[in-house]
């Protein structure tokens, strides 16, 4: 077992050989936000932040976040930044189908940590990793736009 700080909550989670943090958080976590895509990493519907850091919770062994504070898009709403980005994606309904906008948000709370006023470039950068399959890509960017102008305009 490893111990994690989930969505500002001391828990346990697996940490067998070959288990992966996205199974960990959706089953001993009970987080139904965290989702499963392409599970190799590349699509970005699994992004949960580590440290502040953007990861694929697919490909990260669960071993590996040994005291780690892991947020998951169930903690966006507690978090200042999250909750302006989640506010932001529903005011602009950037979400299509929805499945991949969880890690979208992670990704870009993740950004806005760093850099609440970053670039339109660091904004598309930040997004290439996530595959959007409706065509959604106009309002993610718009509502991504909003969030760092709410961000760096308090």
């Amino acid at each position: 077992m490893v111990k994690i700080k989930h969505n500002n909550k001391q828990q346990s989670i697996e940490s067998s050989a070959g288990a992966q943090l996205y199974h960990a958080l959706r089953t001993t976590c009970a987080d139904a936000s965290v989702r499963y895509g392409c599970g190799s990493g590349h699509c970005g519907a699994c992004t949960v932040l580590v440290n502040g850091q953007a990861e694929n919770s697919c490909s990260t062994p669960s071993w590996s976040v040994e005291n780690a504070e892991i947020m998951t898009p169930s903690g966006l709403k507690e978090d200042p930044v999250g909750k302006v980005v989640l506010g932001a994606f529903l005011k602009e309904q950037a979400a299509q189908c929805g499945y991949c906008i969880n890690g979208i948000m992670m990704r870009l709370t993740g950004l806005f940590r760093k850099e609440k006023n970053a670039s339109d470039q660091q904004i598309t950068e930040a997004l290439s990793r996530h595959l959007c399959r409706c065509g959604a890509h106009l309002r993610i960017l718009k509502a991504a736009k909003l969030a760092r102008n709410q961000l760096a305009n308090p």
